[in-house]
């Protein structure tokens, strides 16, 4: 039972590695995306966790421990993020070159997967249905990071299949990280609550610490108020349907 259950997490997660590959394969064959699309992207992924976050992570935690608890444990995660956040924050030194700009971006990334892998992993944990959402939502929110990470690499003149290469390594961390949040959501269902809570804390921080403020930093357009809408119901309907 429990190698049927690695099997799945493992597949799970390479599923959600295609996002990371299509933002690479959009950054290979657009080469310069505008700001307007990654924005709008972002906008679009924005609206989509924060639904299943608020509709369906939290209240599962909840279900699995006390709802103070939860919100506390939300905090820790909250801070864990920003610890990382700093960690990786440094790529703006790396600026004179393309090729720095993608390799910081890449480092940056790679950190920022592990714990989405971990989110996942927990999230299969406490239902089957929870954890294919959270294996939708990551790998739509990944496209971005994959033409964050193929942009500059195209712009340095690297090949195209090098570019895949080095887009699949930054999002390998999330297979590792999914192993591991099923491992220690597996020991009991209160230490698996307290996984979904600090998960929540995660993407909160994610939600409106980096994606919405990127998204509205590229573009300013009524479109991205409408792409947070259009994500929200989305994850509202795959919430009720899942």
């Amino acid at each position: 039972m429990l190698n049927e259950f690695i099997v799945i997490v493992t597949l799970a997660s390479l599923f959600s590695l295609t996002g990371t590959m299509i933002g690479a394969s959009v950054g290979i064959i657009i080469k310069n995306p505008s700001k307007k699309l990654i924005g709008n992207i972002n906008a679009f992924a924005a609206g989509l966790m924060l639904s299943i976050v608020m509709f369906d992570l939290i209240p599962e935690a909840v279900t699995n421990i006390n709802f103070l608890s939860s919100i506390l444990l939300s905090f820790i995660g909250v801070l864990i993020i920003v610890i990382i956040d700093i960690i990786s924050g440094n790529k703006e030194m790396f600026n004179t070159s393309h090729g720095k700009v993608a390799f910081m971006a890449a480092v940056g990334l790679m950190i920022h997967n592990f714990p989405e892998g971990i989110i996942m992993g927990a999230g299969f944990l406490a239902s089957g249905s929870l954890g294919i959402k959270m294996s939708l939502l990551i790998a739509i929110h990944d496209i971005p990071e994959g033409i964050a990470v193929s942009a500059p690499l195209m712009a340095a003149k690297i090949r195209s299949y090098k570019i895949m290469i080095y887009a699949f390594i930054t999002a390998l961390p999330t297979v590792i990280g999914g192993w591991i949040g099923a491992y220690i959501g597996n020991i009991s269902s209160n230490l698996l609550g307290a996984c979904l809570s600090i998960t929540s804390g995660i993407m909160l921080y994610v939600i409106f610490g980096e994606m919405l403020p990127e998204a509205l930093e590229l573009w300013k357009g009524r479109s991205i108020t409408f792409n947070i809408f259009f994500g929200i119901i989305l994850g509202l309907v795959i919430t009720n349907l899942l």
